[in-house]
């Protein structure tokens, strides 16, 4: 089925994970740290779309920790299963950060008004009045999105040139089945949640021009151009 997430989902090839591979995970992980990944603190469940593309939408599924009050980083994977795929990562900014970045910076980012305030954006399990209190937040935030693996199209690993990816701004773009069996999943409601959420604020200057691509599709290219050498192979001119 287009579009959704039951598009195909094939194995990744390699060889079976060993018990030993398996002890030795154990062990690693009873002696090391993981700073980064213990500051992930939240699961936020939305859909992207390929800048280039709008017809090839997913499910995408963030796992985010706080740099600070105004950056948040997320690792997003295509489900929240134990065998879920990496497939890309995503930086959320506050609106005020946002404009501080060079206007051809601004196309790569997309704003999140209209999918919080849409209902589309959510945190699976958590319950509604606690969910509201962070979108509000997030609500006045921009994302800059960037997936490697195309699970979309069926691949089995990450190929191709890492793509930019955007979200929702305005109804009508997003499938209805993906919407639906999102729903069915998570039991959750979409036009419900956009009542609840009707009286959130949404970004203090509004949806940036040079935004969301600037309305126009974005993709990434591959290009060939001169490597520079190492300074130490420079040859060195002394006067």
């Amino acid at each position: 089925m287009e579009g959704s997430r039951a598009t195909p989902h094939p194995e990744v090839p390699g060889e079976p994970k060993k018990t030993t591979t398996a002890l030795r995970e154990k062990a690693t992980a009873a002696i090391q740290v993981f700073g980064p990944i213990n500051k992930i603190h939240q699961h936020l469940c939305a859909f992207h779309f390929y800048a280039h593309d709008m017809t090839r939408q997913l499910e995408a599924h963030h796992f985010c920790g706080h740099q600070n009050e105004e950056v948040r980083q997320c690792l997003i994977y295509d489900s929240p299963e134990s065998d879920a795929r990496l497939i890309g990562i995503e930086y959320i900014v506050s609106e005020e950060l946002f404009l501080t970045l060079p206007d051809e910076e601004k196309p790569m980012w997309h704003s999140h008004e209209f999918e919080v305030k849409g209902g589309y954006l959510f945190t699976p399990g958590v319950p509604g009045p606690i969910q509201r209190k962070d979108l509000e937040k997030v609500c006045k935030t921009y994302g800059k999105t960037i997936h490697f693996w195309q699970v979309d199209r069926g691949d089995n690993l990450p190929l191709g040139i890492p793509q930019v990816m955007m979200a929702l701004t305005r109804d009508g773009q997003l499938y209805d089945h993906l919407a639906q069996d999102v729903e069915k999943r998570y039991g959750v409601n979409f036009m419900e949640d956009r009542k609840n959420r009707a009286y959130m604020e949404g970004l203090k200057h509004g949806m940036h021009p040079l935004a969301n691509a600037a309305g126009k599709g974005l993709r990434t290219v591959l290009r060939e151009t001169d490597c520079k050498p190492p300074l130490e192979s420079v040859p060195r001119v002394f006067v």
